[in-house]
């Protein structure tokens, strides 16, 4: 049986967001400011579900997204391993790159390849990559649109203790 990708498109606090989906797993989550793909006039519940949840988190009633079914197919053993970690990051709670690859049992100088695997997710927002962050706390690379300024939106909306020169 032949599927193809499908997408919601709805709105947020700050602006529209977009989950797109393929059978019952999650493929990818756009952030405001993002492309948005052509949305779907039908969406299974659960995807309405999860889009009411992100419209929560956004608003300031923070959520938990680790349930959600992620294509884990799109991502590399190391990637899904990076993934879980971010996933296991409280709202408002920061963790640096380096922190993550010594949680992981990875080698020193392993920072860069935990912001590659981070770089590369295709679910920010729900997979909190926006919650790592580089040493000394300094905001570092966010691949999502709007870069810093969004990461450093994300983390003052959860209440992160932002650091500034």
């Amino acid at each position: 049986m032949q599927t193809h990708m499908r997408s919601h498109r709805f709105p947020t606090a700050l602006g529209d967001c977009a989950l797109s989906w393929e059978d019952s797993l999650v493929h990818g989550f756009t952030l405001p400011g993002g492309e948005l793909p052509a949305p779907d006039s039908a969406r299974p519940d659960w995807v309405v579900a999860l889009a009411t949840r992100v419209q929560r988190h956004l608003a300031g009633e923070l959520q938990d997204f680790s349930d959600a079914p992620y294509c884990v197919a799109l991502a590399n053993n190391f990637q899904m391993s990076v993934y879980r970690a971010a996933l296991a990051i409280l709202p408002g709670v920061t963790r640096t790159y380096g922190e993550i690859a010594a949680d992981l049992g990875l080698p020193s100088g392993s920072a860069r390849a935990v912001a590659a695997a981070l770089g590369a997710n295709p679910w920010p927002l729900l997979v909190a990559c926006h919650r790592v962050v580089g040493a000394d706390d300094r905001m570092t690379g966010f691949s999502g649109p709007g870069g810093i300024r969004t990461k450093t939106r994300l983390l003052a909306l959860e209440g992160a203790q932002l650091l500034s020169e």
